[in-house]
């Protein structure tokens, strides 16, 4: 990596004509939401500062565009990124049904932006219902595919969906060793995996906001102090929607009891998210003197609030994965992050049915201070992938192999094989008298 990194700008495209790269890499980045996004934005910035190696497509769909959701579009802009395409695919309802005709009408919009960009390749992260309809459009448009985040293990039908996306996808980049065992494990081509670590620690790893109060001050309010409030981030559990609601409202039940100030995040688009919002509503947390219910957090900003919080609570992967870097305490509620590596800031309280339980948790954490744990990466991650992507070799056979382990001999004929059997036959014994059997291994 060090040795790519220091060759020349000469030496760089000599290696990616040999690796079948001879023309700049057209790549095509598409984001459906704001946590997607603080993973991709990274490797964005890292392709778009190579301007003589990629050409950067982005393409925005899913909450992105939805004012519930905080239109997070506009962050993208706001990093001067060109939008491409904007994709308007979320079908509003919030159950079972509007996520599965989501994807529907997602398949239905991508092929023709597809066609127009005729990228070399697709860029998907992680494991939401709208990824599984970018990866499904790209694979079947022989679209060559690069997956974030494939191998990890978390809870609901995310797991489903992160294992469809991986056989699906050409190339894989992982966070953990454990991911990258998983990918292997699953019969992936071990040469296409590359263990790069999380792209989002490139940034949190990095952050060194100095004046972090004002940023505290702007979202919680002018008397808070570090170290003295909540971030509360909690989603539905799409699998067992009725469970998930329940345990949101004895959350925001043990956080009215625990009395201090907390800034709550509005759950995502997933089944279940709009149930949510009423429960917040029906406990009047949007006008609770110690709450601040937001939409949306400009990820810079969110990693500052994290950092300096007494705790983080929730269900969110976020928690469990990037607060960990900062050593901030966390409460996992419920199933939905059940598999993944967690360093020891974690508190997991998996069967949340009581709110004395919650409240216990919220006891035990707040206030804090764990070691900061590096788990998910190192802050190097960009380069790798970059490297990574310019090492792609374009002429080589689109349909990928998969490495299943020895089984026993295919006991079908192959034509070839019987001709030249003839063929071997008729020079070692013509001339002689011998006699000879076939047998048959059959």
């Amino acid at each position: 990596e060090v040795y790519f990194k220091n060759l020349s700008k000469q030496k760089q495209k000599e290696v990616m004509e040999k690796n079948g790269n001879n023309h700049k890499l057209r790549v095509c980045v598409a984001t459906c939401n704001r946590a997607d996004y603080s993973k991709l934005a990274p490797i964005m910035f890292g392709i778009k500062a190579e301007p003589q190696f990629f050409e950067l497509d982005v393409v925005v769909l899913g909450s992105h565009l939805i004012d519930d959701y905080g239109n997070t579009y506009r962050m993208i802009e706001q990093d001067d990124f060109d939008i491409h395409t904007r994709l308007h695919t979320i079908v509003r309802g919030e159950d079972e049904a509007a996520m599965v005709e989501s994807v529907g009408l997602a398949l239905v919009k991508l092929p023709d932006v597809l066609n127009r960009l005729k990228p070399d390749i697709m860029i998907v992260h992680g494991d939401r219902f709208d990824a599984l309809a970018l990866a499904t459009s790209a694979a079947l448009m022989n679209i060559r595919i690069l997956h974030i985040e494939g191998g990890e293990v978390s809870g609901t039908i995310d797991d489903s969906i992160r294992h469809a996306i991986t056989k699906l996808a050409h190339y894989h980049v992982c966070c953990t060793r454990s991911a990258e065992q998983h990918l292997i494990a699953m019969c992936e081509d071990h040469d296409r995996i590359l263990l790069a670590g999380c792209p989002s620690y490139d940034k949190l790893l990095s952050a060194k906001n100095k004046d972090f109060m004002s940023i505290i001050r702007m979202w919680l309010g002018e008397d808070v102090k570090t170290r003295d409030y909540i971030v509360a981030l909690q989603h539905p559990v799409t699998t067992d929607i009725k469970h998930s609601i329940k345990m949101f409202e004895l959350t925001l039940d043990a956080l009215i009891s625990f009395n201090k100030r907390t800034l709550v995040l509005f759950p995502n688009v997933d089944a279940g998210s709009k149930e949510m919002v009423r429960v917040m509503r029906k406990k009047g947390i949007e006008h609770h003197p110690n709450f601040r219910a937001v939409k949306h957090v400009p990820f810079d900003q969110f990693i500052q609030l994290v950092a300096h919080a007494g705790c983080m609570i929730g269900n969110s992967s976020c928690g469990v994965r990037e607060v960990g870097a900062f050593g901030t305490p966390v409460i996992n509620l419920g199933t939905r992050q059940t598999g993944r590596e967690t360093g020891e800031n974690v508190l997991h309280v998996r069967d949340a049915d009581t709110q004395d339980k919650i409240l216990h948790a919220l006891q035990l954490q707040f206030g804090k201070q764990y070691p900061c744990s590096k788990i998910y990466g190192d802050g190097n991650a960009v380069p790798r992938i970059l490297k990574f992507l310019k090492s792609i070799d374009l002429k080589e056979p689109l349909q990928k192999k998969f490495c299943f382990p020895p089984v026993k001999d295919n006991i079908s004929q192959d034509i070839d094989h019987i001709l030249e059997t003839q063929s071997a036959l008729a020079v070692d014994l013509g001339g002689t008298n011998l006699r000879v059997a076939i047998v048959s291994m059959k």
